[in-house]
């Protein structure tokens, strides 16, 4: 077997088949970190055996078996965690899994169970990014701007009080539904951003594996509460953000803003989707929440056949909308880019200039700025901005556009 292809496919498996394995074995086991702990090892176990033995015909249930094997072991060794009537049942439940219905899904239970109201948001979307998502504890902390341990200590921490409160394992019972969501869709959205703009400079610039996943559970999150605006909303926006991808990076591995993609390449079937649910969300008379404001924007740049064509005041119509939702500054960072196209960069420099002190951590902020001052014809302070937005992105062909924007200032 060759190694290079047994490592390919151990990377494939990881991105398909890592959120199904810690969520069937959570089911089983009942514990999160016997669950994530033997889902690592299985593919540790993968690593070593694949290159030698070969790729099995399917990798899903190798490591699902592998897994659940390495749990055992784990009971075994810790004995005070369960009782011997019940690792006896563990030990002897051969018995295949029922067969699950549309909504009985073992990740959307695991999701929901990462949501659970008793977490922190921050706790929450932390720890199913790496449990449902994938992720590790560095792109996760990359997302949130803080350093690796403490975000370790967060999913520590929260996986801890899951286990001390009891929290169950469960879709929540459809009158507890309208509280939980909100916690959900959140999770959800960022889990479709890192997907959509991958972190890890170790990964590829944009994660399908995590943009697709996030799309189906939105989906089946939909299929529980059909008359819900804001999950209508998200699965709008996430479709209407989907369909851009196969624009979004160039072949030279550089990412190319909305303004210069091909929209030829554009997936009309997925535009379409998106724009019904939007029209349906405003025929409903409803007032908008986020998630249908932010879809709505994304209806217009898709509208639109030509960059040119776009319709500024309208997005920025929109974002002054949203703003009265939702105060934060990267909020104010998106409208001040519309009111750039609008009306220019020098109406916009002054709006972001005021959200330095918020965002000076954040790499779209110094990247924004870089363009303004380029446009601006301030290129010594461009090129500073540049060097800035660089040294906090962790995307490779995010990395490689702003390179080449900066290089190009001479």
């Amino acid at each position: 077997m060759n190694p290079v292809d047994a490592r390919e496919a151990i990377t494939l498996a990881h991105f398909a088949e890592w959120a199904r394995v810690v969520a069937s074995l959570a089911r089983r086991f009942g514990d999160l970190d016997v669950a994530e702990e033997a889902a690592a090892e299985a593919f540790a176990t993968a690593v070593e055996r694949w290159p030698v033995d070969g790729v099995p015909p399917n990798p899903g249930a190798w490591l699902t078996t592998t897994a659940n094997r390495r749990a055992i072991d784990r009971i075994r060794r810790e004995h005070k965690r369960l009782d011997k009537h019940r690792e006896a049942m563990l030990l002897t439940d051969d018995t295949p899994p029922e067969p699950l219905g549309a909504i009985d899904d073992d990740r959307l239970r695991l999701i929901f169970t990462c949501c659970h109201p008793a977490l922190a948001m921050e706790a929450r979307v932390a720890l199913t990014l790496r449990l449902v998502g994938g992720l590790t504890v560095p792109e996760i902390a990359r997302g949130f701007l803080v350093q690796e341990p403490a975000m370790a200590r967060r999913i520590t921490r929260a996986k801890g009080k899951i286990a001390a409160a009891r929290i169950p394992y469960r879709v929540p019972s459809a009158q507890d539904l309208p509280a939980r969501i909100t916690g959900v869709l959140a999770v959800l959205y960022l889990v479709f951003n890192e997907g959509y703009l991958a972190t890890g400079p170790d990964t590829d610039p944009v994660r399908a594996d995590l943009t697709a996943e996030a799309i189906r559970l939105t989906r089946l999150i939909r299929m529980l509460l059909p008359g819900d605006g804001e999950v209508a909303g998200l699965l709008a926006l996430m479709l209407l953000t989907e369909a851009r991808r196969p624009a979004r990076v160039s072949t030279a591995g550089e990412l190319v803003p909305l303004g210069e993609q091909d929209r030829g390449l554009w997936s009309e079937a997925l535009i379409d989707e998106g724009h019904r649910l939007v029209r349906e969300r405003l025929a409903s008379g409803v007032a908008p929440g986020r998630y249908q404001l932010l879809a709505a924007v994304n209806a217009v740049h898709t509208d639109a056949r030509d960059a040119r064509d776009t319709d500024w005041s309208q997005v920025v119509a929109l974002y002054d909308q949203l703003v009265r939702l939702d105060r934060s500054p990267i909020v104010a960072l998106n409208r001040a880019i519309a009111v750039a196209e609008l009306d220019g960069p020098d109406a916009a420099l002054p709006i972001i200039d005021r959200l330095e002190s918020a965002l000076q951590g954040y790499h779209a902020f110094h990247a924004t700025r870089a363009e303004l001052l380029r446009r601006l014809g301030r290129p010594g302070e461009s090129r500073e901005a540049y060097d800035r937005a660089i040294a906090l992105a962790g995307n490779s062909a995010e990395i490689a556009y702003l390179a080449h924007r900066r290089d190009d200032l001479d």
